[in-house]
């Protein structure tokens, strides 16, 4: 891994861009796709949910695989082949016929995001200085962040105002765009011997969950199943309270929120440690979560969007940040599968468990659920990872240290380097 000169290089801008456009383009249809299913295809309500969910295993499948052989195939190659895949899906789109051709449509789609997104998410730990990762991964998270607002505003909006074929069509441009930009972007390759290609060729557990990210990933889990309340409810309980107006710029203020303090909090990451950051946002999210259960008042549901921006929003990237920080470079890969994994399942597992309990519980009672899940999170994190800093740190010197052997382990071998830079 080689450390750049300046945090806003062109490769951290471009590999950021793309990442955008790929979770926008997922957001933006997620929250369109049922209505399709609906109006165009006479789809149930559960039909329609399974064609919006089934997405979400092909995206875990791809992030399963990859995370684990990523630079056994090279990153270069995994982001082309994903980008290039995630094109020819997303054009099948033009063709829907029946339910099962949108079922096959949507699981491929997925399979093509989770290769793009997990080639994106480790090529951006080099475009980073080792002394500015906090701050780095916040700035890229960003990206992320900022898709999952702007993309369902962008497609209920676009959904009011056009039709299926054309939201499909800018997604398609969008794609392209993409493409442009993957060859101007300069992607450092990590070289492996034939034993180690062999290590990851085999069908181990290490392979394909990294160990060191275990904690934040499971706290990923519950925190994704908390936020999914809010994806998968909030309209409908806006109807229910009169307040669909409102509930339009719910995205907006979660944007312009995370956007605002993004900056902070990768600074306070660097300078303090990740309790600094990741405390409040436990607490910040369930205060989100509570306040929609007593909403009553436009403003208060745009002030708990300023909550679950500020909880769910700044954790999902501090979360990559403390994955990249425990983690040898040549297991971030598998790191950052392992926590999105967990993060995509939370949020894929949420609306099914807590769409049961809205037979027995009502939207505000769904909604005190999240928030208490909320609260679970802030205490297993003090408990399995908050209160040991210091020996956290330690983990961390150890990760560098072995980065270190490994990298000095293959410049001892006359064959391959450690680390080559392809363009």
């Amino acid at each position: 891994m080689v450390a750049q000169k300046s945090l806003w290089n062109k490769d951290f801008l471009l590999d950021t861009g793309i990442n955008f456009v790929v979770y926008l383009i997922y957001y933006l249809l997620m929250v369109i796709i049922a209505v399709v299913a609906k109006d165009q295809l006479n789809a149930s309500l559960s039909e329609a949910g399974l064609a919006s969910g089934i997405f979400i295993v092909g995206t875990l499948l791809a992030r399963l695989q990859f995370g684990k052989a990523i630079e056994l195939y090279g990153r270069r190659r995994t982001l082309y082949g994903g980008i290039l895949f995630y094109l020819a899906t997303t054009l099948l789109y033009f063709y829907i016929p029946n339910l099962g051709m949108m079922y096959l449509i949507r699981l491929l789609n997925g399979l093509a995001y989770g290769i793009t997104s997990t080639a994106t998410n480790t090529i951006v730990a080099s475009c980073i200085p080792d002394d500015e990762k906090g701050e780095g991964i916040n700035y890229y998270g960003l990206s992320t962040s900022l898709a999952a607002a702007i993309g369902p505003f962008l497609g209920m909006f676009l959904m009011l105002v056009s039709n299926f074929e054309f939201i499909i069509g800018l997604c398609t441009v969008l794609i392209v765009l993409c493409i442009v930009g993957c060859f101007f972007l300069h992607i450092d390759e990590m070289e492996l011997s034939e034993e180690e290609r062999q290590q990851m060729k085999a069908m181990t557990l290490e392979n394909y969950v990294e160990r060191r990210v275990m904690v934040i990933s499971g706290i990923g889990f519950l925190m994704g199943f908390a936020y999914s309340s809010v994806l998968t409810f909030l309209a409908a309980y806006a109807r229910e309270i009169n307040l669909v107006q409102a509930s339009t710029f719910f995205f907006v203020v979660y944007a312009v929120v995370i956007t605002v303090t993004r900056p902070v909090t990768g600074i306070i990451f660097d300078r303090k440690g990740e309790n600094y950051v990741l405390y409040p946002c436990y607490i910040f999210l369930a205060a989100g979560l509570f306040l929609l259960e007593m909403t009553g008042a436009a403003w208060q549901l745009l002030l708990a969007g300023v909550f679950v921006g500020l909880g769910y929003g700044t954790f999902m990237s501090n979360g990559q940040a403390v994955c990249i920080k425990l983690t040898p470079a040549h297991r971030i890969s598998v790191a950052l599968s392992t926590y999105f994994v967990a993060l995509d399942l939370g949020i894929g597992v949420g609306p099914y468990v807590l769409g049961s309990l809205h037979h027995i519980l009502t939207f505000p009672q769904l909604y005190a659920v999240a928030g208490a899940i909320a609260l679970v999170c802030f205490f297993l994190y003090y408990a399995l990872y908050g209160r040991n800093a210091k020996a956290n740190a330690v983990v961390e010197e150890r990760a560098e240290e072995a980065d270190d052997a490994f990298v000095m382990g293959l410049k001892q071998k006359p064959v391959c380097h450690a680390a080559v830079n392809k363009k």
